[in-house]
């Protein structure tokens, strides 16, 4: 499943997923498989993710 509020999260940031990645240790490779659902992040990543976002584990990964 696509993580498109990942994604809005990035573009109202203002951050490339490269620039994301870089922030979270990460490939930006890494960033787009995670908002394209092709790819499911460790919850080290998912909180490496929301710290750079400014957003809760919630708010970018529950699934309703």
């Amino acid at each position: 499943m696509k993580n498109l509020r990942l994604k809005a999260a990035r573009a109202a940031k203002d951050l490339s997923q490269e620039e994301l990645a870089k922030r979270c240790g990460v490939s930006r490779q890494t960033i787009s498989a995670i908002e394209k659902g092709d790819y499911n992040p460790t919850i080290n990543l998912c909180i490496a993710i929301c710290k750079a976002l400014d957003k809760t584990l919630d708010e970018l990964f529950w699934q309703e």
